[in-house]
């Protein structure tokens, strides 16, 4: 079998950051970087979970929900692929900060939580999710569109 490209990135060199994994018939995907690779502990699955939702609802409702193809977990547990069409490098990358931001600060009912809707519905934490973003959110804060 042909070798995926993900497989051939070198992840001992990898840091947190956002990053342009590929661009494929013109869909970029981000690469979300919010653990060094075998170095860093992994993100919990409760809250990996809860960022999925809450990331996913807030760019769907954004001024560029029709470009945003998918946004969801690397089985990894070490980040996020963000997948959008259409949208500029530095769009996107603010687009990233203010879902982070919003996940920080969210407070309420986690959207997209119940039996009928989810497929794991029992398996969140908004507490982790609000965790995982204000750990990411000074990192993302920096990071500019010459870095990705």
């Amino acid at each position: 079998m042909k070798r995926i490209k993900s497989f051939e990135v070198d992840h001992t060199k990898l840091t947190e950051g956002v990053y342009v994994s590929r661009e494929d018939r013109g869909v970029t995907t981000f690469d979300i970087r919010t653990r060094r690779p075998n170095i860093d502990d992994v993100m919990d699955n409760a809250s990996i979970h809860t960022v999925e939702h809450l990331f996913a609802t807030y760019v769907r409702n954004s001024r560029f929900a029709e470009d945003i193809i998918y946004f969801g977990p690397m089985g990894c547990r070490t980040g996020f692929y963000f997948l959008t069409v259409n949208i500029s490098l530095e769009d996107a990358l603010n687009l990233i900060k203010e879902a982070f931001r919003f996940i920080a600060s969210y407070e309420g009912e986690i959207p997209g939580v119940s039996e009928k809707e989810c497929g794991n519905y029992k398996e969140h934490s908004l507490p982790g999710a609000k965790a995982e973003a204000e750990r990411f959110l000074p990192l993302a804060e920096e990071w500019n569109a010459s870095n990705m």
